[in-house]
């Protein structure tokens, strides 16, 4: 089993040790780029399957052998699913040909399944109204937690990491770190800076310490805040369920109806890709579902 220390590295007997190696060369070239834990542990688990099922020498492999591979693991997978496992293969087969392991490319685009595009899960006006009632009666770390939320648009897992010094009140200002260890500035509403303060003068406030504390005085975990969110959701009656993700979607649209422009609003949530954040421009806005009730009944 892999030690979570060495979160990068294959230990898996059952794959030849050539192409282990090779494929630990690899993993270690994406911990250098900085990506994320999640990635490389998703990626070595994907391609630790096939360098054990796919037991063709890499530098003889086929496109055919890798398709046929492909189409019995497909089975049945649902198509995301196939998605993600190709671009985990394209992505360690462009390694093996620049490292000069293979001498062609294996991967087609054409193997690519068509994923049709869903749209973010966020709240309507009156839904978040309902929620920011609600969430009045929270204790104050949760209140404040929610609405750093709903107006910074960062990940659960970016909060969670969020120290006192990482803090910036009078400019409503916060340092994160996001996907890739990557650091950028996110922005707060007035509403939470001022629930920031009392919760704050409630507790101890060292610059070493957590932002959002647990009841050991340790760092509020991603599950912790899944907690408070989904209870809150419950509280204010939606039907739907209020995972943190969801509140990083409302925070992008509300900033897009107000008229933010894209870049700003990728900046903000940290997408290195504008494409990752138009998906939002696809989202009508209240006036437009208005204006077409009003003409279509």
């Amino acid at each position: 089993m892999n030690s979570s220390k060495y979160y990068w590295k294959s230990t898996n007997e059952f794959i030849p040790k050539g192409a282990r190696n090779i494929l630990n060369e690899y993993l270690l070239s994406l911990k250098l780029e900085n990506k994320a834990e999640a990635t490389i542990k998703k990626y070595r688990r994907i391609l630790e399957r096939f360098l054990q099922e796919c037991t063709v020498p890499l530098e003889t492999i086929t496109s055919e052998d890798v398709l046929h591979w492909l189409n019995q693991f497909s089975l049945d997978k649902k198509p995301k699913t196939v998605d993600i496992v190709l671009s985990s293969l394209s992505s360690f087969f462009k390694f093996c040909l620049a490292e000069d392991y293979i001498n062609t490319m294996v991967i087609k685009k054409r193997w690519r399944p068509k994923i049709p595009q869903s749209l973010p899960r966020y709240l309507s006006e009156q839904e978040f109204a309902r929620v920011k009632l609600a969430a009045e009666k929270l204790p104050i770390r949760d209140r404040a937690l929610v609405l750093f939320l709903f107006s910074s648009g960062c990940r659960s897992s970016e909060v969670s990491q969020i120290k006192m010094k990482d803090i910036d009140l009078h400019r409503r200002t916060a340092e994160v770190k996001g996907k890739g260890k990557k650091i950028r500035h996110v922005h707060f509403s007035e509403e939470c800076a001022c629930v920031l303060r009392d919760y704050l003068q409630s507790r101890s406030a060292e610059s070493t310490e957590p932002l959002f504390m647990n009841k050991f005085g340790q760092s509020l975990q991603k599950s912790g805040i899944y907690k408070i969110t989904t209870e809150l959701g419950k509280k204010a009656g939606l039907k739907q369920s209020l995972y943190p993700h969801c509140c990083r979607h409302t925070f992008a649209t509300n900033m897009l109806s107000k008229g933010a422009d894209l870049e700003f609003i990728a900046d903000e949530m940290g997408h290195a890709d504008l494409n990752t954040t138009r998906v939002y421009a696809r989202i009508p806005s209240e006036d437009m579902m208005l204006a077409y009730q009003n003409k279509m009944g």
